[in-house]
């Protein structure tokens, strides 16, 4: 679990290779806790509504996404898709339940990438 969520850092901006089930769902899960103890730890001490605790959530959300982004882009290379997919996101609902589904299924043995992004 450690490994996946450094290398989900690690690999913030690569769009290629490869990323197992494992390798995505881990880290999604840890950045959900994150955010909850974020969310928690602004409420204890009162910076809930302050500039400071939207400008760090902001900085959060926005690295999270960004290496969601490309994790989704490695995850699609696992199955044998291409990055392109992901502009199934522009389809409301149906698109995102497509991606999600993908994200779930086993990987494929023979794919037009063969590194996993554990070799980056």
């Amino acid at each position: 679990m450690a490994n996946a969520y450094k290398e989900y850092w690690r690999n913030m901006f690569n769009m290629e290779g490869r990323a197992t089930r494992s390798q995505f769902w881990w880290p999604q899960l840890v950045n959900i806790i994150v955010v909850v103890v974020y969310l928690f730890a602004s409420e204890l001490f009162s910076f809930r509504y302050s500039s400071f605790f939207y400008m760090g959530l902001s900085i959060l959300m926005f690295a999270i996404w960004i290496a969601n982004f490309s994790i989704r882009a490695r995850r699609l290379h696992d199955r044998d898709h291409s990055n392109w997919w992901l502009l199934l996101y522009l389809l409301p609902r149906i698109g995102s339940l497509i991606i999600f589904i993908q994200m779930l299924l086993p990987s494929v043995e023979d794919t037009r990438w063969p590194v996993n992004q554990s070799f980056f």
